[in-house]
């Protein structure tokens, strides 16, 4: 079988054959991720939904009881984030956990459940659920899908307010 070059787009703007010398290079599903320090009174986990506090540079476990709390930033993309310590938050795209590390986040057992949307849990600060918010005085933040149990799409929503 004959090696078959892939045309590229050449520095004049026309087609032309990749070079030998040359790689392609390709993001194919990039993770938008941002660095911020937990203020949270203990550590943050991997997929933990989180809010950007009053600094602003600083982010704590988000939570859909208020809305001060359900602006959703991102998720957890480090394994932990102790106290005081920074990390790193993602904000949009796939971030991939263990089962045991989405079991913790979501109170489910064999981690995510592939096709569902997620949403902000109401009860319980940095976990999320795929039960939407349904009480007046709660909101609604959907934070993506489940791609496979260990895969999630990261899609954060507003707040609705209901």
């Amino acid at each position: 079988m004959a090696t078959k070059k892939p045309l590229v787009m050449g520095s004049n703007g026309l087609p032309q054959q990749l070079q030998s010398s040359d790689q392609l290079a390709a993001n194919i599903a990039s993770t938008q991720v941002r660095t911020r320090t937990n203020a949270n009174a203990g550590s943050i986990v991997i997929g933990a939904p989180v809010y950007k506090n009053s600094t602003a540079e600083e982010v704590d476990k988000a939570r859909a009881n208020a809305a001060a709390t359900a602006r959703v930033y991102g998720l957890v993309y480090d394994t932990t984030i102790a106290t005081t310590a920074t990390g790193t938050i993602a904000t949009d795209g796939p971030l991939v956990a263990t089962t045991a590390e989405w079991d913790a986040i979501t109170g489910q057992t064999g981690g995510l459940t592939p096709g569902a949307m997620y949403f902000l849990d109401p009860a319980t600060a940095g976990k999320m659920t795929t039960t939407a918010p349904t009480t007046a005085g709660q909101l609604v933040v959907k934070l993506g899908e489940a791609v496979s149990t260990t895969e999630f799409e990261i899609s954060i929503s507003d707040p609705i307010l209901l």
